[in-house]
């Protein structure tokens, strides 16, 4: 199937300094698909590019087959929310949300049905005569989405819009705006530098890293098969322990490490035996006892209470990091002291395998 949005190699410089290098991005019709990467990585300025705010220096922006880069913002089917939201202070909920409809000489009483029925949509249908500074931080976001939708867009563009909320509007804004997009069946491109916003959220992520995309996939499979070492050690907590790969068999491989030969998965690992690679383990996959395929003996330097889990530190010989395990905050975790001598294992198919060096995919 055709994406409905390509950038197909796209370089974009500022001055001497290249923040995109070779971009190559799809964004499929009614995908939830969120641009991940820390401050710098270049994710707000491929949205930037997306939405018309920025040219660029090379390569092509394709938009359902049509070029978009002679096609001015304004005639772009897509709209932006931003984190600021941008509102107009003086204006009301409803003259905000029917700004862009007047703008394009729509119908009077075009203008008062669309609105009323996107206020309905975002659960504002009550508020169209208030101004924005009488609103909750929360309820201008909405304001803002409204705003975005009312033009029917076939892709929003969404810039780090819940950075400036608290923990529990965020998590309610972040519900809202995944059910949003089921409803409205449209395409949204989220920006964001919060990992666990992007698994909650997205169809698909792209991590991005100093201009160029590191890993695109789904959320599952960027937590359980990391392709490079950013990515591993980027994207959620995980252990890694330095080797070099040694024997393959099938879909196992032995890694030849500090603390002795570990078992881990091969899947999708293209390098060849005495590669330098890293072994890496999400610390709910290690449990106390031995493990299918490893064992190691520790010892507990440190237990951290989470609330409904429990993350214990544990000193390993040979390894100058802590291992962690994350553990339910039960009876037996609380049994757990600094101190204590413990054996740690895990399978080989919890374990992922990437090379050291920079390899993207």
């Amino acid at each position: 199937m055709r994406p409905l949005l390509h950038l197909d190699r796209v370089t974009k410089r500022y001055g001497a300094v290249t923040v995109l290098h070779d971009v190559d991005l799809t964004v499929a019709d009614n995908e939830f698909l969120t641009i991940l990467g820390p401050s710098g990585s270049g994710k707000t300025t491929v949205l930037r590019v997306i939405g018309g705010f920025e040219a660029i220096d090379s390569g092509r922006l394709m938009f359902d087959g049509q070029d978009l880069a002679p096609v001015p913002i304004n005639r772009r089917p897509f709209n932006t929310v931003f984190q600021d939201y941008a509102l107009f202070h003086h204006m009301t909920v409803f003259e905000n949300v029917a700004y862009g409809l007047r703008v394009r000489r729509t119908p009077r009483e075009v203008v008062a049905s669309r609105v009323e029925a996107v206020l309905a949509t975002v659960g504002l249908e009550k508020f169209g005569a208030r101004y924005p500074a009488q609103l909750s931080g929360g309820q201008r976001q909405r304001v803002a989405l409204a705003r975005a939708i009312v033009c029917e867009p076939r892709i929003i563009l969404l810039d780090e819009p819940l950075a400036a909320l608290d923990v529990e509007l965020r998590a309610q804004m972040q519900r809202f705006l995944k059910d949003l997009q089921r409803r409205l069946g449209i395409a949204f491109v989220f920006i964001t530098h919060d990992q666990e916003e992007a698994i909650a959220l997205s169809d698909r992520i792209v991590v991005v890293r100093d201009g160029r995309i590191e890993q695109d996939g789904t959320p599952a499979t960027l937590y359980r098969r990391p392709r490079t070492a950013f990515v591993a050690s980027f994207f959620g907590e995980n252990n890694l322990v330095a080797g070099v790969l040694g024997q393959r068999s099938g879909e196992r491989c032995r890694v030849d490490t500090a603390l002795g030969s570990l078992i881990a998965s091969a899947e999708g690992l293209d390098v060849p035996v005495g590669t330098a690679v890293i072994v890496a383990v999400r610390p709910e996959h290690v449990a106390f006892g031995p493990g299918t395929d490893n064992a190691l003996a520790a010892t507990v330097s440190e237990v951290r209470f989470l609330g409904a889990n429990v993350m214990i530190e544990l000193a390993v010989d040979g390894h100058a990091e802590p291992l962690k395990v994350r553990r339910l905050a039960d009876q037996a975790a609380a049994a757990i002291a600094p101190g204590d001598r413990v054996t740690l294992g895990w399978s080989a198919a919890d374990a992922a395998v990437v090379p050291t060096g920079p390899g993207r995919g």
